[in-house]
């Protein structure tokens, strides 16, 4: 039995993801052909002098041409426009796909545009960096982390089955989960406390120069942590927030009112509630670790 999946994979948007989809793929031999998009001409030459591919191309259009498989790797909120591109090439019968944080958003932009006879099977690879490009990806980068899949009604369960199966394959964990819940629980998991990382790193650039230069000089391991999570991709961090915004500020809100407690309990010396605090915050941590996440 050949271990082929798809015949033709079309990868649009090079980025991270895209990369290691790419390396992960043919490092399983899972795809015969790679069809590489992105706008990029420096990201298609990196990829290129990478062999991530083996056809390079400037237009979606023209990658997704026999496709069997069609990823969508690029910022949500150039979805629409790659969902226009490729809707009129796209081979009957194909899966197209994607990897947006933001599950919704990807019904309402990319959904009503891809045709009737192409399975639409939406997905998110809980996986990643805080850099950016092809250059950063890497075959290992989807082994022991959980890729979403979110359900459609009607949706194609022989296709969305041989879509779970490449990632598994990829050496991913599986779940599937609705478009709505998924974009609730990313918003307390991923989207959060990026937006947090990016206050408090930002917070640090406002503060006096001789100031900022010791916070850099002495970074402690939290802050550092913090800078680490801050450097991921403006671009596709500016779009996640602006489409689960409804998520993102139920969950703000949320940490606003835990905060201003943990500020009065500080203020008022209640030492108690604070290592209670602490405890049931650190069992969180060892879960974690226990799940293999960390």
């Amino acid at each position: 039995m050949s271990d082929v999946l798809f015949n033709r994979l079309a990868i649009i948007g090079i980025g991270l993801i895209g990369s290691s989809i790419a390396q992960a793929a043919r490092k399983h031999k899972l795809v015969k052909h790679i069809a590489i998009a992105d706008s990029s001409e420096e990201a298609r030459k990196v990829a290129a002098e990478l062999k991530l591919g083996q056809s390079y191309h400037a237009e979606p259009g023209e990658a997704v041409k026999d496709a069997d498989v069609t990823l969508v790797c690029v910022p949500i909120g150039a979805y629409a426009d790659v969902g226009q591109a490729i809707a009129p090439h796209l081979k009957p019968g194909s899966i197209v796909s994607d990897v947006g944080s933001v599950k919704q958003a990807v019904l309402r932009d990319l959904g009503p545009l891809v045709p009737d006879h192409v399975h639409f099977i939406p997905g998110h690879p809980i996986a990643g960096t805080e850099h950016s490009g092809p250059a950063a990806g890497f075959a290992e980068l989807f082994e022991g982390r959980w890729t979403i899949l979110t359900p459609l009604p009607g949706w194609d369960e022989e296709a969305a089955d041989k879509l779970g199966h490449f990632w598994t394959r990829m050496g991913a964990m599986v779940e599937t989960m609705e478009p709505i819940h998924h974009d609730q629980v990313l918003a307390i998991t991923s989207h959060l406390p990026h937006l947090i990382a990016y206050t408090i790193v930002g917070t640090a650039t406002g503060l006096e120069e001789h100031t900022q230069r010791e916070v850099i000089k002495f970074s402690a391991s939290g802050f550092r942590d913090f800078t680490r999570i801050a450097a991921s991709n403006p671009i596709m961090w500016r779009d996640i927030f602006l489409n689960n915004r409804e998520a993102v500020l139920e969950m703000l809100g949320r940490f606003n009112e835990d905060l201003t407690a943990l500020q009065r309990a500080i203020r008022w010396g209640e030492g108690e509630k604070l290592e209670d605090w602490f405890t049931r915050t650190r069992t969180i941590r060892r879960s974690i670790i226990d799940a293999k996440q960390a």
